[in-house]
Order: structure tokens, then C-alpha cells, then sequence
């Protein structure tokens, strides 16, 4: 009875180790209008951020806020045009 009740409780413990090491399944993968999409979404977030931070800054004067937005967006476009090559 002793031998049985030790290789009961050893059993359980392998097979509850073995079931605890099981991996969860992945997760799917986006497809490439979501992945293009989300990356859109966030190059539009970052350049509405940029922008308004741009326009709202008390020191700068007009000149240099033309200047900045002039190189926001002209980098933008290029980010953009980069973006929807790799798609």
C-alpha cells in the first residue's frame, strides 16, 4: 500500500510538471494592412504632437515655427512615402 500511494503522488507530480511546462499558443500574427495601418495611426500621432508642440511654443518666433513645420513636413512625407513603399 505505501509503495502504491508514493507512486501515485510521484505520478501526479510528473504529469502536473509536464502539463505546467506547456506553452500557450502564439498569438496571430497582424496581417500587413493591420500592421500598415497601426504604423500609420502612429506616424500620424507622433506628427500631430510634433506639430502642436511646434505652434504652441511661447518663445519661438513665426519665422522659426515656418522653418519647423516646413522640416516636419517635409519629414512626414518622407516617413509616409517609406511607409507605403514597404507596404
Amino acid at each position: 500500500m505505501k509503495k502504491f500511494l508514493i507512486s501515485t503522488i510521484l505520478l501526479i507530480a510528473l504529469s502536473t510538471s509536464a502539463f505546467a511546462q506547456q506553452r500557450p499558443p502564439a498569438p496571430p500574427h497582424p496581417s500587413k494592412t493591420q500592421l500598415y495601418n497601426s504604423k500609420l495611426n502612429e506616424l500620424n500621432k507622433r506628427y500631430n504632437t510634433e506639430k502642436k508642440l511646434i505652434t504652441n511654443h511661447p518663445v519661438a518666433t513665426k519665422k522659426m515655427k515656418q522653418d519647423q513645420l516646413r522640416a516636419l513636413n517635409e519629414r512626414y512625407q518622407n516617413e509616409k512615402r517609406l511607409l507605403k513603399a514597404a507596404k
